[in-house]
């Protein structure tokens, strides 16, 4: 998600699920060829496994790109044509690029070409007028032939022209039997499904017709839904979001050590009392924390009241119906 899964988020999000793959931001190739590729990559060795996520539409670039990531370490490479935003379709990539699944081939094989990583697809039902099954047989097709193994699926179509991307992700209906029917049709392709899961119940059950599930907003709006489901599917005991942050702060003190400014790191906490006693006065006090050390100092205060208010004994299942809003982001295979 752009401007949400930084190297912060993700590094708190490795507290609460374990077991989950992680995705960066967006990063367009161009970026990273012309801009400051360390800082662009940078991340903390406990995000493993970790995906970098590119939007580009020129094999050449892409591979360059890819190759840099490969060689920061990351454990895949993602190639994203389903983002709808204004930005990228100026850029001609992202979903504009579905338009194209020729082109989106040609940069799958000059990736995976360059890397040894495994180079996967994010992508969405179709885009604009071409949404019919058969267009996105084509570019599954297509991608597979370039060396593509797994697709990961927003099931909506995307609207190019007069949606934005906040209303691209929730007025184009969802469709997630489209997304069954492709794993049916296509049996050797891991498929990964994303868009429309509000709970624990809901993502576990898509298990039984697709390889993954792949969640981001519901981690900015409730982050007790990533430690819940990672620990219902892996059957292990959930992380407390007590411990979860304490290890997070001792994060925050080294990273203001570093120069990061404290309002980058704690915006990421806002979902961390979602849905339960105390929630509004935690996003109030978070919103009016004090720069550098005194907010630090603030939030260790606050973070024992959230140990004082913790259940002793989380069960997944408690929370496996509570709704949140869900988009692009992390995957469970």
């Amino acid at each position: 998600m752009m401007d949400r899964t930084d190297r912060h988020f993700r590094y708190l999000l490795r507290l609460l699920a374990p077991h989950a793959r992680l995705y960066t931001e967006m990063i367009t190739a161009r970026a990273l060829l012309h801009g400051d590729a360390r800082r662009l990559l940078e991340f903390d060795a406990a995000e493993h496994p970790v995906a970098l996520q590119l939007g580009g539409s020129e094999p050449h670039e892409l591979a360059v790109a890819a190759r840099l990531g490969a060689d920061a370490g990351y454990d895949e490479i993602n190639l994203n044509v389903g983002c709808p935003s204004d930005r990228v379709q100026a850029g001609c990539f992202g979903a504009a690029l579905m338009r194209t699944p020729g082109v989106v081939a040609d940069c799958v094989a000059a990736m995976g070409a360059a890397v040894a990583v495994p180079i996967t697809v994010k992508t969405r039902l179709g885009v604009d007028e071409h949404d019919s099954y058969e267009f996105l047989c084509e570019l599954v097709t297509r991608v597979i032939g370039a060396g593509c193994g797994t697709l990961i699926v927003h099931a909506r179509k995307a609207w190019l022209k007069g949606l934005s991307p906040r209303e691209n992700r929730e007025i184009p209906p969802l469709d997630h039997p489209r997304v069954h029917r492709l794993k049916a049709d296509f049996p050797g392709l891991c498929v990964v499904i994303n868009g429309g899961l509000k709970s624990t119940a809901e993502c576990v059950a898509q298990l039984a017709r697709v390889d993954g599930v792949m969640l981001g907003r519901a981690a900015v709006d409730d982050l007790a839904l990533l430690a819940e489901l990672d620990a219902l599917i892996f059957d292990v005991a959930p992380r407390r979001l007590d411990v979860a942050l304490d290890h997070f702060l001792r994060y925050v003190d080294r990273e203001l050590a570093r120069g990061t400014p404290l309002r980058s790191m704690t915006r990421h906490l806002f979902g961390l009392r979602a849905g339960r006693p105390g929630g509004r006065r935690w996003r109030r006090e978070l919103t009016h924390l004090p720069h550098g050390s005194a907010g630090l100092e603030r939030l260790h205060s606050l973070a024992a009241d959230v140990a004082a208010s913790e259940p002793r004994d989380p069960r997944p299942a408690a929370a496996a119906s509570r709704e949140v809003a869900v988009e692009p982001a992390f995957n469970w295979s």
